[in-house]
């Protein structure tokens, strides 16, 4: 008997861990409601985790099986199943968090301990960390070097699913789980829990559809059209261009090997515009990885600036302005829509995460931490490694980042991105009968013509030009610069 153990790997399909299981069979599924992930969860991503669990259990019941839910910590659930089900062997993917990480470690202490041998794969990303590195055999700490390797490296392709003979029986799970009715942890056959059971409420966001099959939709529609028109297209909001299948990678209810190869397809026969097109959506796929390296070497940058200087900025925190931002009430229309987008869908367009990130940082000269933290309570797909990395793109502190005094003007970004302010008006209805180029001069207009326009709409509550040259200012005090 084999045992596998469920994290981001929500499905049957081009699941490395679950087929390296497979090979000995038959295997038992096992997903662990870890009260130490739970508590850094949002609910959005609590929402999505169990619609996309019932259908990986539906999955398995389709085989003649089942999946194992248990609650409570992994480091006594998975021995404690492993022994139950008489395994040999349990494996798992590989996930690349310091809390992944320590968790991880105390785990495989706990089955030695047990007598149960296992095996920890990189199933989320291509290349591991430590694969990709600079001559010196260090860490990218830049992408354009790292991407022009990993685009040159091979991709295996996607691996098989496993039929029911590879599959414990639901009969054989049921046993096991009677045998641990007097645990310190609660275990059952494919009994999930409610969200309201694990201590979130019904999120207000419109959570997009979880589960592999409807992941397989998004890549497909995607791979059938915008991904022609993804390089000049996806920095547009409106234009449908992005594949949003972001949260899918995050949960892994589709896997990587699996949108690549898609991406390939769509690529063979095409020249031109359009095969650079799809280079450039893989190039995306080479940044999840980039900043998955980056977080395995450097685990601190979750709660620390990547650039060692950068710990001297003096972050004003301005509680009131962090919460127009929050709210999505600065009086910037292209940064308030995106806050509002965040909110009605648990979803923002990347172009606009870039504006409202660098609003934050360098317009109401915010520290990343809060807008992360912002970020990964409304988020679904929410990603440590991602999402740390794009927050100190932004703020110029990380890796590879946004140079300091290239500073996103929000009015500009809206005007260029949004020319129609279609987008805007989308997410801020209380400029719906606003013209563009009247949204687009928002901040120039006097407090009497804004009145007039909009009366429940906010005017600005900073001025970017003086805002700034704060920031350039105090970035150059935290560098020393004279």
């Amino acid at each position: 008997m084999q045992l596998h153990w469920h994290r981001r790997d929500l499905r049957v399909a081009d699941n490395r861990g679950l087929a390296t299981a497979a090979e000995a069979g038959p295997v038992a599924p096992l997903f662990v409601f870890d009260r130490d992930v739970l508590d850094h969860a949002g609910v959005p991503r609590v929402r999505y985790l169990l619609d996309a669990l019932a259908e990986l259990r539906d999955a398995y019941r389709e085989r003649g099986s089942d999946l194992l839910v248990a609650r409570g910590d992994p480091r006594a659930v998975v021995p404690a199943v492993a022994a139950a089900l008489d395994a040999e062997r349990a494996t798992w993917g590989i996930d690349y968090s310091g809390l992944a990480r320590e968790r991880d470690a105390d785990v495989r202490l706990a089955l030695d301990d047990a007598g149960v041998a296992r095996e920890s794969v990189h199933d989320a990303i291509f290349h591991p960390p430590g694969s990709i590195t600079t001559n010196a055999g260090d860490t990218y700490s830049v992408y354009t070097y790292f991407w022009k390797k990993w685009r040159d490296r091979d991709k295996p392709d996607p691996y098989p699913e496993p039929d029911a003979d590879d599959l414990a029986d639901a009969g054989t799970l049921e046993t096991a789980a009677e045998s641990l009715s007097d645990a310190e942890f609660d275990v059952a056959v494919g009994n999930l829990p409610t969200i309201a059971e694990l201590g979130f409420e019904e999120p207000t966001a419109a959570v997009q559809s979880a589960g592999t099959e409807a992941a397989r939709e998004r890549l497909s529609s995607f791979c059938a059209d915008a991904i022609y028109r993804y390089a000049d297209d996806r920095d547009y909001p409106t234009r449908d261009a992005t594949s949003r299948l972001s949260t899918d990678l995050k949960f892994g209810t589709i896997g990587i090997r699996e949108v690549y190869a898609a991406t390939a397809a769509a690529r063979e026969g095409v020249g031109g515009e359009k095969d650079e097109s799809v280079e450039e959506f893989q190039s995306q796929l080479a940044w999840r990885e980039f900043y998955a390296h980056v977080l395995r070497e450097h685990p601190n940058v979750v709660t620390e600036n990547y650039k060692e200087y950068e710990n001297d900025i003096a972050w004003c925190d301005d509680a009131e302005e962090l919460a127009a931002w929050k709210e999505g009430k600065t009086g910037y229309p292209i940064v308030d829509a995106g806050m509002r987008q965040l909110r009605e869908e648990a979803y923002m367009h990347n172009r606009v995460r870039m504006i409202v990130a660098s609003f934050l940082t360098k317009d109401l000269l915010c520290d990343w931490r809060h807008g992360y933290a912002h970020f990964r309570e409304h988020l679904a797909d929410h990603d440590t490694a991602n999402d740390n990395g794009g927050w100190q793109w932004a703020a110029s502190t990380g890796t590879d980042a946004q140079p300091y005094f290239r500073i996103f003007n929000p009015m500009t970004q809206g005007e260029r991105y949004d020319p129609d302010g279609e987008y805007i008006k989308r997410h801020v209805p209380e400029l719906s009968d606003v013209t563009a180029n009247t949204i687009h001069e928002w901040h120039e207009l006097t407090d009497l013509e804004r009145e007039r326009l909009a009366p429940d709409y906010p005017e600005p509550i900073v001025d970017h030009s003086e805002r700034r040259e704060r920031a350039i200012s105090m970035f150059e005090a935290a560098r020393g610069d004279d």
